[in-house]
């Protein structure tokens, strides 16, 4: 299991792991900013695409939507950058 990421650590680097949201370990209510980055990373198992994006769907039912996807290659982690609606 992946340490829980802590709602001061998530605002301090305004980015969270897909792993955390897909885990549900994320408390993202008292979040201060409308942007966030959903983070992929190699190694956390499967496609960071559809990692990133599934974790976007979950927090689009708590009020957050897609702004873009950017995958790079060269580290093979994928960004998530999501606004708060």
């Amino acid at each position: 299991m992946a340490p829980r990421e802590t709602p001061e650590d998530i605002a301090r680097t305004r980015t969270v792991s897909a792993g955390t949201i897909l885990g549900n370990r994320a408390d993202l209510r008292g979040y201060p900013y409308r942007l966030l980055c959903v983070v992929a990373h190699h190694g956390i198992g499967g496609d960071q695409v559809t990692q990133a994006v599934a974790a976007a769907e979950v927090l689009e039912a708590y009020g957050w939507e897609l702004v873009t996807v950017s995958e790079f290659t060269s580290n093979r982690v994928v960004y998530a950058v999501l606004r708060r609606r």
